[in-house]
């Protein structure tokens, strides 16, 4: 086995914003020359998460009015009372869609659904500066 790492480094504009990362994996996977394995990406940062997702824009529209239904920005999130920046939200959306996703990968390409692309989304207030890890772990 071998692994190969990446670490990307990107930034968003505004709380909301969604950046396809599909193209990056994919890029990383044909460097490593990999053939069969396991991709995880992953973002270490507690207001921002990875998923996938048909990237288009009505789902884009329907994630965010989701994530505002069930996670309420102007709810009252007790860490909003000690941290003083007023994103218990954003930590709350980023636990329940997690930090990372892993994806197989076979033949050199990644075992996607036809509709599936890899994104990362900024909860924050704000946009941020952000790191992405990509690391791919898999035999020639």
């Amino acid at each position: 086995m071998e692994t190969f790492r990446r670490v990307l480094s990107l930034s968003t504009d505004k709380e909301g914003d969604i950046i396809d990362l599909t193209g990056e994996v994919k890029t990383a996977l044909a460097r490593s020359k990999m053939q069969e394995g396991l991709a995880c990406v992953f973002v270490p940062h507690s207001t921002a998460a990875i998923y996938a997702i048909e990237n288009e824009p009505g789902l884009q529209g329907d994630m965010k009015g989701a994530l505002q239904r069930l996670f309420p920005k102007g709810m009252g999130y007790g860490h909003n009372g000690t941290g003083g920046d007023g994103n218990g939200h954003s930590h709350i959306r980023a636990s329940f869609l997690g930090p990372s996703m892993t994806v197989p990968f076979n033949n050199g390409a990644l075992d996607l659904g036809i509709w599936q692309q890899l994104v990362l989304m900024e909860l924050d207030n704000g946009g941020r500066d952000r790191k992405v890890v990509i690391q791919l772990i898999g035999s020639q």
